[in-house]
């Protein structure tokens, strides 16, 4: 059996659940690189909501793939396989460990599983159905989807717009549902005997105090204005970056359409229910190999080490 040090180690949770804190920790004891499995950490205007890395642990340990894509990209999980794939080359090839942490199901998929091939999208069609999200509910889009692709919508939850739109978006272009895409043989980014997958599990109540001290946190770090910078950007708002957890809620306060404390409370709300959504995918995705880390084992990274 190869030993920690000859593996990528993943570590997936929740948000706010100690991910970063693990990798961290792991890290020192390993020469590690930390690698972002993160979608939205990957944005560079996003450095305070999304609770990247401060510039301090970057100066201690080398990160990778953090705050590298401008707000205005569309940042895919596809392009993010590629650019992890060339990152834990390099990594290894620089004798260090990868140790990629983030709390993005789909980067994980990627990475044990592989991701079916997607085609190209024209321009023309894209622009379509991301112009008609901007006026036509969710629910109805999945209803247009269930008509013409029943299989795929059976698979998404109609409030999933960005799903659902990009599932329109495939069907009109290539004639096929994106489920038949999806089914298509994949490859993994890492293989099966080169990865050892942990999976931070705090208790709920635990979780949700931590998220709403982090908004705090993140509220006198400038996270307001990290926000009204964004919106100086004048953004398309269905781009992944204007959607990030606390952006809307504090977009509209800075509209005048909610109070502050309004605003707070939105997103808090918002980001408890993120993480109650990733921990009933990762609960249910995340199985066989992957070792579920408590409060407990989180705080003793040592002896964790040992059981890897």
């Amino acid at each position: 059996m190869l030993t920690p040090r000859q593996r990528t180690i993943l570590i997936a949770g929740p948000t706010a659940s100690g991910k970063s804190a693990l990798a961290l920790a792991l890290a020192r004891a390993l020469d590690g690189t930390i690698v972002n499995a993160d979608s939205m950490q990957v944005y560079a205007e996003l450095a305070i909501l999304t609770a990247r890395p401060t510039a301090e642990e970057e100066a201690e340990l080398p990160h990778r793939l953090y705050g590298h894509v401008p707000a205005a990209t569309a940042h895919s999980a596809g392009r993010w396989a590629e650019e992890v794939a060339a990152a834990i080359r390099a990594i290894e090839g620089e004798g260090r460990v990868p140790i990629v942490a983030g709390g993005t199901g789909l980067y994980f998929t990627a990475l044990t599983r592989g991701l079916a091939a997607m085609p190209p999208i024209p321009a023309a069609i894209r622009n379509h159905w991301r112009a008609e999200a901007q006026h036509i509910p969710a629910e109805r889009l999945h209803a247009m989807l269930a008509t013409r692709d029943p299989l795929t919508a059976g698979r998404l939850q109609p409030s999933d717009a960005q799903r659902v739109v990009r599932a329109l978006e495939v069907l009109e272009a290539t004639a096929r549902p994106l489920a038949e895409w999806q089914a298509e043989p994949r490859r993994p980014v890492i293989a099966s005997d080169r990865w050892v997958g942990l999976l931070v599990a705090p208790a709920r109540e635990v979780l949700r105090e931590r998220i709403d001290r982090r908004f705090e946190r993140m509220l006198a770090m400038g996270a307001l204005d990290e926000v009204r910078r964004l919106r100086e950007l004048d953004l398309d708002p269905a781009l992944p970056a204007m959607r990030a957890l606390g952006v809307p809620a504090l977009l509209a306060h800075l509209a005048g359409e909610r109070t502050l404390s309004a605003a707070i409370e939105r997103a808090k709300a918002e980001t408890r229910q993120y993480a109650k959504r990733q921990s009933t995918w990762f609960r249910h995705q995340l199985v066989g190999r992957w070792m579920e880390v408590d409060d407990e084992a989180m705080r003793d990274p040592a002896r964790l080490l040992a059981t890897l």
